[in-house]
């Protein structure tokens, strides 16, 4: 029998004016997960349904699945490194775990096909599911946070995109998927407007106009851009980030919503822990002075040969994998002597000259 080629999904999406970061809780029992796999065999059908009405409008929906429910819809064994979000606790910033099964990564020109598209899976999602949490984001100007800096500068291209941000034959199993952290942040936007400009630069390492990266700190308090650059003796690790500004001034609130695809999980997860603890440890992130984590959810997003399969999946009790939070956290006593966590492949010799 020919093998069935594995088709990603849409991870290579462009970037739009608009996107929905919606997290969702699966029901316990069979009747929900019998829903789910239903709606999201028929994903694709979905997105063309919206996505006919305005082809110009560039309608994707990316899908993770949460460990929880890992094993319950898809009928089988977790990918490598999948778990619940670990939280992180620095001496100054917590990265707080919150609960999800399902996220939908819903982007489009116009946010009234995101909206459209949200609808329609609710809809056919039902009961089986609870909103824990809903996003709707915009790109602000020219790619830039709330804070005014560039977002995303980093992002890999070309054939360095599909390298950095999808499984391969380390875990042959889940080969084309790839690894989901999201966090909520919300910004003080009068604190950080009362720094200078060269404050607000030394703590991203970037130029404001114009974007153009400063000098790495080689020893003291580094910047944003230094401490989420991963090295190892394999050279630098890129993830692809999809972040997206979103607030109500009427209410005061003012964020960025972090969207991180990576082909491993703890690339993702030394990011975090190098700003929230630090480099060396105590040295945090100055970032976080102004940018306060509200969630903080895992998943994996099969690839789509995979989703497009799950209606096939013959009825089972479903069986979940403990709770919907964190079932670890790091702290500073938990740390080795390098100040990360021992979950991760051994660091090689720090190579600060990204960008976040």
């Amino acid at each position: 029998m020919d093998r069935v080629p594995i088709a990603p999904q849409s991870v290579d999406a462009p970037l739009t004016r608009s996107a929905v970061f919606l997290v969702l809780a699966v029901s316990d029992d069979a009747d929900a997960i019998e829903t789910v796999r239903a709606v999201l065999a028929d994903l694709d059908g979905l997105i063309k349904t919206v996505g006919f009405r305005e082809l110009k409008g560039r309608v994707s929906c990316m899908v993770g699945i949460g460990s929880r429910v890992w094993s319950a819809v898809t009928g089988g064994d977790q990918p490598a490194e999948l778990h619940p979000f670990r939280e992180i606790v620095g001496a100054t910033h917590t990265a707080i775990a919150t609960p999800g099964d399902l996220l939908f990564h819903i982007r489009a020109e116009r946010p009234d096909l995101c909206f459209e598209l949200e609808r329609l899976l609710l809809d056919a999602l039902g009961a089986s599911v609870s909103t824990v949490d809903e996003v709707s984001g915009f790109r602000y100007f020219d790619a830039r946070d709330l804070l005014g800096f560039v977002d995303g500068t980093a992002n890999p291209v070309g054939p360095d995109l599909p390298e950095s941000t999808l499984v391969g034959d380390e875990d042959p199993a889940f080969a084309g998927g790839s690894y989901i952290v999201v966090q909520k942040y919300l910004h003080p936007l009068a604190a950080w407007a009362a720094l200078t400009a060269e404050q607000q630069e030394a703590i991203i390492g970037r130029r404001k106009p114009d974007n153009v990266e400063l000098d790495d700190a080689v020893t003291g308090q580094k910047s944003h851009k230094t401490l989420t650059t991963i090295t190892d003796d394999l050279g630098e690790h890129d993830i692809l980030r999809d972040n997206m500004a979103f607030g109500r001034p009427g209410s005061a609130e003012f964020g960025t919503y972090f969207i991180g695809y990576s082909g491993h999980l703890w690339v993702i997860e030394r990011m975090l822990e190098r700003m929230f603890i630090g480099d060396p440890p105590g040295m945090h992130d100055r970032l976080l002075d102004f940018s306060t984590p509200q969630t903080g959810s895992t998943f994996f997003a099969p690839p789509a040969t995979m989703l497009a399969s799950l209606d096939q999946q013959p009825d089972a009790e479903p069986e979940f994998a403990g709770s919907t939070t964190a079932d670890a956290s790091l702290g500073i006593g938990s740390l080795n002597n390098s100040g990360f966590s021992t979950t991760h492949p051994p660091e090689g010799p720090d190579h600060e000259s990204s960008s976040a």
